[in-house]
């Protein structure tokens, strides 16, 4: 079981702990929501978490919940810029299915 970045990822991250001056890394993780069911939820940490399972990339710790690891399981979190538009973009080999306006999926 893994979940990995890409390293424009683990940049943008790194960029980002710096400037916010403290943090551990990022947490990865799923809520129920949306119109397919699940939805990814991504946030900075400063501390882990006892149950956290940690995944290193590129010097980066990934963190994830266990219920969570089981729908993102092969996961592999990627930092992207189209255009104007930049942000994290989730290639999850579990995903069966994703709702018209991207926010949520379906294992």
């Amino acid at each position: 079981m893994a979940v990995t970045l890409t390293e424009a990822a683990a940049r943008h991250v790194t960029r980002y702990l710096a400037k916010r001056g403290r943090g551990v890394g990022v947490r990865l993780g799923v809520k129920t929501t949306g119109c397919s069911g699940l939805a990814y939820k991504l946030e900075y940490v400063d501390e882990v978490a006892p149950e956290d399972i940690v995944f290193e990339n590129h010097g980066v710790k990934l963190l994830v919940d266990p219920k969570s690891l089981a729908y993102i399981d092969g996961t592999q979190l990627d930092f992207v810029r189209e255009g104007l538009n930049e942000g994290f973009r989730f290639n999850n080999p579990n995903e069966r299915d994703r709702c018209g306006c991207g926010e949520s999926f379906r294992v």
